[in-house]
């Protein structure tokens, strides 16, 4: 189950762009990924499928950026790209794709942000605000054009996502945790020309962190946040003082040479 939505920045929240969020307990095999500099690439289904239409659009936006420009790689390229392959696949060989995909771009401001979202067939759809996928679908769209607002800050998207996929995802209500999710952003205010970033649990995403815990468990998102600090950060002077031996002593051997 994956949803995509766009985001943008308030108050004191870094990132302004297009936000992803997936249920995912796997660390190694992903869901959301990047395509290419301002684009990124989301999917439900059998991952082998999709992993192989990721491969070819990373080839082609490469190959397309190589040979032109980079400025030439644009999502609607690789969406219309993905629809004529799944197209092909689904007419011409026995067994179609078992896939859905998403193809977003972040654009200079929010009215040039684009998603697009692909079926089995081939077919497309521009999608505005946000998108969900998977076999939940339905129930989690419905709650979005509730609940979704133009202007949410990235802890607002994480949270409402996160609780609709465990009202939604399955048979029964649930609690997710984030050792159970995938988050990522394509940040339209990164200094770097690549705008994806993959938003993992370590001291420099804490507040999101503490945005998962937060679903479902107020108690110990209240106490968490000052817990985890202490832990990172030792970890952290930990990993400094032992990195500071070891090079330093080289430094030094080499120094005296």
């Amino acid at each position: 189950m994956e949803i995509e939505r766009r985001y943008t920045t308030e108050g004191h929240d870094p990132y302004e762009g297009i936000a992803f969020v997936a249920e995912n307990p796997s660390r190694a095999l992903h869901k959301i990924s990047e395509l290419y500099d301002r684009i990124g690439f989301a999917a439900v289904g059998k991952y082998n499928e999709f992993e192989s239409l990721r491969v070819a659009g990373v080839r082609l936006a490469d190959l397309r950026g190589y040979s032109y420009d980079r400025s030439d790689v644009t999502g609607r390229s690789l969406a219309n790209a993905y629809a004529q392959t799944l197209g092909t696949i689904f007419t011409e060989t026995p067994k179609p794709f078992e896939v859905e995909i998403v193809v977003a771009e972040v654009g200079s401001g929010p009215a040039e942000d684009q998603l697009y979202r692909l079926m089995f067939d081939g077919s497309v759809a521009d999608e505005h605000g946000y998108v969900a996928m998977g076999g939940s679908a339905e129930p989690i769209s419905a709650a979005l054009s509730a609940e979704w607002r133009e202007g949410m800050d990235l802890g607002e998207c994480v949270r409402l996502a996160v609780r609709l996929l465990g009202e939604h995802g399955d048979e029964h209500p649930r609690t997710l945790g984030p050792g159970q999710l995938e988050v990522a952003v394509l940040d339209r205010t990164r200094a770097s020309r690549r705008k994806f970033e993959r938003l993992d649990a370590d001291e420099r995403h804490i507040d999101l962190a503490i945005h998962l815990l937060d679903v479902g468990h107020d108690s110990l998102a209240v106490a968490a946040p000052p817990l985890v600090r202490i832990i990172f950060r030792s970890i952290r002077r930990a990993f400094d003082r032992l990195s500071s031996r070891q090079f330093g002593g080289v430094r030094s051997q080499y120094g005296k040479r």
